[in-house]
C-alpha cells in the first residue's frame, strides 16, 4: 500500500496534479473558495506561478483560477502526479 503525501495548493510546482482533500481558512474566505469550485475531491493543476512566487493559476473545472499564495495555504492536497522535486518522470 502507498502512502499520498498530503500538502497544500502553495507547495505545488507547475504541472502538478492533485485532488483537492479539505478546504480550510474561516468565514468569508473559506465560502469563497468554495464558490469558486474549490471543493474537496476536485482534480487541480497547477499551469502557472509568477516570477516572484505570487499568485500562481490553477486548471479546475475547465477554467483556469488564480489564487494569492496565502490563499493557496489553507487547501489540504493528495498528489496524484509526482513532483519534479520527487524525481518523478511525467508519462
Amino acid at each position: 500500500m502507498t502512502e499520498t503525501a498530503i500538502l497544500t495548493l502553495d507547495k505545488m510546482k507547475p504541472d502538478d496534479e492533485a485532488v483537492i482533500t479539505k478546504v480550510g481558512g474561516e468565514g468569508p474566505l473559506r465560502l469563497r473558495l468554495l464558490d469558486m469550485g474549490l471543493i474537496p475531491g476536485t482534480k487541480i493543476r497547477l499551469t502557472k506561478v509568477a516570477p516572484l512566487g505570487d499568485p500562481m493559476q490553477f486548471h479546475l473545472r475547465g477554467y483556469e483560477l488564480t489564487l494569492r499564495k496565502e490563499d493557496a495555504a489553507v487547501i489540504d492536497i493528495a498528489m496524484t502526479s509526482p513532483t519534479k522535486a520527487q524525481g518523478g518522470e511525467k508519462l
